[in-house]
Formats: C-alpha cells, structure tokens, sequence
C-alpha cells in the first residue's frame, strides 16, 4: 500500500451511510481526511444520521485546507470536489473516492489516483472484508445511485459473482 492519506468527496460518504457500510472506510484505509465543504454537504444530505455517523466514525477526520484560495483552480466543479481536490493535493494523499465523473476527469487530470464507490466494494472483497459485492450493488442503486445494468454485470463479473 502506498503511503499517505485518502480524501474522499461526499458522494461515498453517503452511499456507505445509505448501505451502512461506511465503517469499509475504516477497515481499507484506517483513515479518511475530508474538507469542511464535504462535511457540510454530507450533513445536509441527512443532518440527523450522518451527524451521527460521523461522530460514531472517528476515522473521518474533517481537515481545514492550507490555502483555500486554490479551490478556484476548480472553478467547473462543486465546492466539495474542489476541497476534495485541494485537499488531496495539499496532504499529498495517496487516493481520493469520488464517483462524479468531472470531479474523476479532474482528479486523473492532476495526476490523482481516483476510486469510485463501486470499486472500493471490489476491494472490500478482495480483501474479505464483505462476502458478496452484489447485495450492495444493489441497494446502491435502490437508493439512488445511478447504475447502469451494464456497470453492474461488469462489478459482479470483476467480483466473480457474475451468473
């Protein structure tokens, strides 16, 4: 594993919530450092739960940026992925979990390894850390992730789960 910490933007953090498995987030990378930007938006999203999750997680550490001036070199993205990618920079992080595809285009653009939610499950598995990625892959996308059938034939089939 290379050194240095990961950063994750708020659409992760949310799915784990949503598929309570945010404590993967613990068991991979033993700590996650997050903006200010995406605590907030991972608190309106749903103030009671993540509040809660985030006081049960102490291996999501918010970290101010350095020099929140650089954000604006991230003018085409929302605040939480440009603090995201501020922040990625600035701690020298090792990953950055983001699954929006400008924030990702962005992140690679820079030179930053990037992962999606969908591969973090992969790696859960890999790792023996869940069983099966299909029951998740699944509630990811009853609870709103946009999926495609595809995309979840190519997961299961990168799981070994595929029929």
């Amino acid at each position: 594993m290379s050194k240095g910490p990961v950063v994750s933007d708020t659409s992760p953090l949310i799915s784990l919530l949503e598929i309570k498995k945010l404590s993967l987030l613990r068991d991979l990378y033993t700590e996650v450092l997050i903006p200010r930007a995406v605590e907030n938006e991972f608190l309106d999203k749903f103030p009671t739960a993540s509040r809660e999750a985030l006081d049960n997680a102490p291996w999501i550490r918010v970290v101010d940026l350095q020099d929140p001036h650089k954000i604006a070199e991230y003018a085409n993205l929302d605040l939480g992925e440009a603090e995201a990618l501020v922040l990625v920079d600035e701690k020298k992080a090792r990953l950055v979990l983001m699954d929006e595809n400008r924030g990702r285009k962005a992140a690679k653009a820079r030179g930053f390894i990037v992962k999606r939610t969908l591969a973090l499950l992969l790696e859960a598995k890999e790792k023996g850390l869940i069983d099966k990625a299909e029951p998740y892959v699944i509630a990811l996308k009853e609870s709103g992730m946009y999926i495609t059938d595809s995309v979840i034939r190519r997961v299961l089939e990168m799981a070994g789960e595929a029929d």
